[in-house]
């Protein structure tokens, strides 16, 4: 699958120079740990020039590129799917050296020449069940991940009409299970490519002011039920940190909220189509909606970028489930290896 893969820690390592981390946030606090882990010298922080007001990171006074002089290499920190912000990350990466060090959306696993080792033959016993096309994607993007070259992403890189129009191939009565629903746009996206119709909803979003938005948005559709519990591997309660915004979650953290399995939502319903997107949770709400995928076999569109792991445990997971289901893995526009997901039919 891949060969001798040169990993983007190990390239800032060797190559001496320091490292100007370009945003903030909780991608660039992991990033600078792992610097600091690794004896790496940081020479600063940077944001896009609208963003530069003189605010505190980490100990540096956010600066604009243009003030930083020298030899040194920008090390991308932040995600975004604004093309003219991946436009001009591109375009930064033809002027200066550049590299995306992947770190994880959830948890602490750092992607790196241990992680290759410690599940190779998972990553071997994943990528077997795709097909070529898909094949290509998982090792193409497994390579950014390892190497942090942007070259490397955007060769990966498909529009979604490509998966609605020639995978899943939505019908106009789609009973769908969308989960993450936040404000509504994956609703919204159902009804672009279903023809504008559907037989029936269930949009599931657990914070509390972003189900008001869905609720809000959602309004007068006819057969479309709203439910605000977190999906999880267990119907009961769990502890929900809501901070994070959409990136909320299941955690340590947080106050109490109901948790509710796919198996029970499911339960004397016709689903022909989930959509999954639980900010790290895929796994354990796929543990909870064995039932459903076994013996319903709906059509899936599973996020596979919060946990590095995700890229191989969630497909071989579904396999153990239900192996009748092809796999197909698709990235779309975004900065880092976001929007990466896992459609089965």
């Amino acid at each position: 699958m891949l060969n001798n893969p040169v990993f983007s820690w190990e390239k800032i390592k060797k190559s001496g120079k320091p490292v100007l981390i370009y945003g903030m946030g909780n991608g660039a606090d992991k990033v600078i740990d792992e610097l600091n882990r690794l004896d790496i010298p940081v020479l600063g922080v940077t944001a896009s020039d609208a963003f530069v007001r003189g605010q505190q990171f980490r100990g540096f006074t956010v600066r604009k590129l243009s003030e930083f002089e020298g030899d040194f290499i920008i090390a991308v920190a932040f995600a975004s799917s604004i093309p003219d912000v991946m436009e001009h990350i591109f375009s930064l990466s033809e002027k200066y050296k550049l590299l995306v060090p992947c770190v994880p959306v959830v948890g602490n696993e750092i992607i790196n020449r241990d992680f290759v080792k410690k599940y190779k033959d998972r990553l071997e016993a994943a990528y077997a069940l795709f097909d070529d096309g898909s094949q290509r994607i998982f090792e193409g993007c497994l390579e950014f991940m390892l190497g942090g070259e942007l070259e490397t992403l955007k060769a990966v890189t498909t529009e979604k009409d490509e998966v609605f129009n020639k995978i899943l191939k939505l019908t106009p009565d789609e009973h769908y299970l969308d989960l993450g629903a936040y404000r509504g746009d994956t609703v919204d996206e159902l009804l672009r490519y279903s023809g504008g119709t559907y037989g029936s909803i269930i949009a599931v979003e657990p914070d509390r002011r972003t189900f008001k938005k869905l609720c809000e948005h959602i309004d007068g559709m006819p057969d479309v039920v709203p439910v605000q519990k977190a999906i999880y591997s267990f119907s009961g309660t769990a502890n929900f940190n809501s901070a994070a915004g959409r990136q909320s979650a299941i955690g340590e953290n947080g106050s109490q909220i109901e948790t509710v399995t796919v198996d029970e939502l499911c339960d004397g319903r016709e689903i022909t189509y989930i959509k999954m997107d639980v900010e790290g949770a895929e796994i354990d709400a796929i543990n909870g909606a064995r039932q459903t995928l076994s013996e319903k076999k709906p059509k899936l569109n599973i996020a596979l970028y919060h946990k590095f792991t995700d890229i191989f445990e969630i497909p071989l997971l579904i396999h153990s489930i239900n192996p009748d289901y092809k796999f197909h893995i698709r990235r779309h526009p975004y900065i880092p290896c976001w929007d990466l997901n896992l459609y089965c039919v």
